[in-house]
């Protein structure tokens, strides 16, 4: 696979990497094995960053977009995360509120798309037990 592909299923920022992870082709094995037993750079790159942007988002409680508009275009270290969390910026305080909010409307409505495919189910369940009863003449 691509260097871009498997640095996205290690979570690490690409440009970040050793040359010669850049540069090459990335067997599953070889992914595999960097999952299972990663070397010291990867280690060091997971607890340190700079981390993709995907990562900084989730660190700070915060969607992809809102770092947009946070104006955050470039990856963080572990070190810049935790001093936004830190100080706190009004844009941040604000992003993270809303993201807890856009959460728990998509739990609602997840909630609510379930209620109504177990409640679609029973009942097509139970137009089917009474389909066979009218089919069955020996009840």
């Amino acid at each position: 696979m691509k260097p871009a592909t498997a640095a996205k299923k290690l979570d690490v920022y690409l440009p970040a990497t050793p040359a010669e992870f850049r540069e090459g082709l990335i067997t599953r094995t070889a992914l595999e094995a960097l999952q299972a037993d990663p070397p010291q750079w990867l280690r060091d790159l997971r607890a340190n960053g700079p981390h993709p942007k995907n990562l900084v988002a989730g660190k700070l409680g915060i969607s992809n977009s809102a770092l947009v508009r946070g104006e955050i275009t470039e990856a963080l270290t572990t070190e810049q995360i935790n001093a936004l969390l830190e100080e706190m910026p009004e844009w941040l305080a604000a992003e993270r509120a809303l993201h807890v909010e856009v959460l728990r409307e998509e739990r609602r409505v997840r909630s609510l798309h379930g209620d109504r495919r177990r409640a679609r189910e029973q009942a097509e369940a139970e137009a089917a037990a009474e389909s066979d009863v009218e089919a069955d003449p020996a009840e």
